[in-house]
């Protein structure tokens, strides 16, 4: 069974949080990345966050070097490749911790997947094949390679579940056009989808927080 490498970071903006957002880092980063951006969403209810740790492995696109990262990913073609043993083990990890919420209380349609970049990735894979109906769904910066999977496989109790979609028009680790490609392959499929983008690199701007903020609170409310 996969498990996740270290504890994870956690925090709570209130006492007694009646709601879970569960947010994975993007490729060589750490669950501290997006620590920071919980004071700036501001939201106007008790929320727990939760900032998992990914795995260390040999990431092929980066020549080998060893670090934190959901799935090795390499090029091919001047296509992406992803390892997708690697996505289907961070996946596990993803609904182990929803299942941890659970326990400690939290209905499943109180909780969020959320992820940057490839924390995208496993939150779009996890989120849209739970088995049981989620808050929302986040995906950041990512790089949706197989929109129409996704849609096919998706469970029922999420096909209706609020998608946050967002990119930047200047990224230029996953370009805008890939993101733009599969935001219309999902939308086409009717997914309950809200699409943003920025003029900005492969980053968060304080446009999209504010987004984010907007989004988190009309879900939760």
């Amino acid at each position: 069974m996969a498990k996740a490498s270290d504890p994870p970071v956690e925090v709570e903006t209130g006492k007694n949080p009646t709601a879970s957002i569960i947010w994975l880092h993007g490729l060589g980063a750490d669950g501290h990345d997006f620590e920071p951006v919980v004071p700036e969403l501001k939201l106007d209810i008790p929320a727990r966050f939760i900032f998992p740790h990914a795995p260390y492995r040999p990431v092929t696109i980066n020549n080998g070097f060893v670090m934190r990262a959901w799935y090795d990913m390499g090029m091919a073609d001047r296509r992406f490749i992803q390892n997708a043993e690697h996505i289907r083990e961070s996946v596990e990890v993803l609904n182990q911790y929803a299942a941890r919420e659970i326990e400690r209380g939290m209905a499943a349609e109180r909780i969020v997947f959320a992820g940057f970049s490839q924390g995208g990735v496993i939150a779009l894979n996890a989120g849209l094949r739970y088995p049981q109906r989620l808050a929302g769904i986040m995906a950041l910066s990512t790089l949706v390679s197989d929109a129409d999977v996704l849609v096919n496989e998706t469970a029922p109790a999420n096909t209706a579940t609020p998608i946050f979609l967002a990119h930047g028009t200047l990224d230029r680790l996953i370009p805008f056009e890939l993101a733009r490609t599969a935001q219309e392959r999902l939308a086409a499929h009717k997914l309950n989808l809200e699409w943003h983008s920025y003029p900005m690199d492969h980053t968060v701007s304080q446009e999209e927080i504010d987004d984010i903020r907007a989004w988190l609170t009309r879900i939760l409310a």
